[in-house]
């Protein structure tokens, strides 16, 4: 599991006083960084050198984000395929899980124009991050 901590900005929050719908797209891609720092250390933004693109993203709202609360974002990769994973997010505020989410990420080869297989060594370390049995899904 990665995580992160987020102070909900002034900016996030909407006329009722909760964290915008919009933002939690956001904040769940911010929480990909480690995930992309598997497949680019450097995190160098080239055309020619990045190896992932987004292929789905999907959000359920549990409950209420408010603004004078961090908001923890826990991400696990729940699936790993021979050219996809899925990276699974939570976001929990003061204990409780408000939103929910995922991703599915492609190796792609910008160059070529064309899927490839994700490397074993990325699949290794993808897979110390799988999401436990136990976690929770609403």
């Amino acid at each position: 599991m990665f995580t992160i901590n987020i102070s909900p900005r002034f900016g996030d929050i909407d006329g009722l006083g909760h964290v915008n719908n919009t933002v939690l797209a956001a904040w769940f891609e911010l929480a990909r960084n480690p995930i992309f720092r598997i497949f680019m250390p450097e995190l160098t933004l080239s055309h020619d050198k990045w190896p992932l693109i987004m292929a789905h993203t999907d959000y359920d709202f549990i409950d209420q984000l408010f603004f004078r609360y961090d908001v923890e974002i826990r991400s696990y990769i729940s699936r790993i395929g021979s050219k996809s994973f899925t990276v699974y997010h939570e976001a929990w505020q003061q204990g409780r899980l408000c939103a929910k989410g995922s991703a599915v990420l492609v190796c792609y080869d910008f160059i070529k124009n064309q899927t490839v297989e994700i490397a074993q060594d990325k699949k290794n370390l993808l897979s110390k991050h799988l999401l436990p049995q136990d976690a929770s899904k609403i």
